[in-house]
């Protein structure tokens, strides 16, 4: 099976070695991956801020760097649900509508990839210890996805999966948000904090890299002891 890897933004320019292990974990269930270099920003960030014509650019330049890829793959739920939302975007637009709804049939998020297209539950990751999950807004509202990460983290043998308290609260980054209501959003994510404490696990783990740069950012300022880490840094554990 032929995959195309969809980096986004956060990851080429934070987070490089969760493209890596993304790449690591579809070769290792068998699948062949590319890396369409003509891709740029979903155009999330414009689009939610208001310039709907601008980001237009951006999404067109993305459904011509896949237009030949069979599956799309990203490890943000987030971004790959910007890409679930362009034929809504291009509705009635005769030149685009068409190349919209092509990449959003084909476009997922790596758990749920694994979980729902390619039936894996189980990676061979050698993982060991206390973990809790937060479910980003974007992943489980917007993409649907709910149980993949929970499936893929639950197989992992020597894992102890903790449930997060008030797990559904958003954190707060909520892209531009923790920009424009900069004071709301420091509220949310110190309760956030509170409750990933309440758990007692020393790992985070998450599948939004915004989401896991604000818990982690804010858990670091109060000195705690928690290791933030995307999913596929978990799944594609070896050692």
């Amino acid at each position: 099976m032929k995959v195309s890897l969809f980096i986004t933004c956060l990851c080429d320019i934070f987070s490089t070695n969760v493209g890596k292990n993304t790449v690591e974990i579809l070769e290792r269930v068998g699948c062949e991956v590319d890396f369409p270099e003509t891709q740029t920003c979903c155009g999330q960030p414009a689009f939610n801020s208001g310039y709907v014509k601008e980001s237009k650019e951006a999404m067109k330049q993305m459904m011509r760097a896949f237009k030949d890829s069979e599956y799309v793959v990203g490890p943000s739920g987030s971004c790959v649900g910007m890409l679930r939302e362009y034929p809504e975007v291009f509705k009635g637009d005769l030149e685009w509508e068409e190349e919209a709804q092509s990449l959003a049939a084909k476009s997922y998020e790596i758990t749920q990839f694994l979980v729902d297209v390619l039936g894996i539950t189980e990676v061979g990751s050698t993982f060991k210890g206390r973990v809790t999950y937060h479910p980003s807004c974007h992943m489980t509202r917007i993409l649907g996805v709910k149980d993949a990460p929970r499936k893929l983290l639950e197989s992992i043998k020597g894992v102890e999966l903790i449930p997060l308290p008030v797990s559904e609260d958003c954190c707060g980054f909520g892209g531009t948000f923790a920009v424009k209501n900069a004071a709301i959003s420091e509220q949310m994510v110190l309760e956030k904090s509170e409750h990933v404490t309440e758990t007692g696990a020393d790992y985070l783990i998450g599948g939004d890299m915004g989401c896991l740069l604000n818990i982690g950012g804010r858990m670091a300022r109060e000195g705690k002891n928690v290791q933030v880490m995307h999913i596929t840094e978990i799944l594609n554990y070896q050692k």
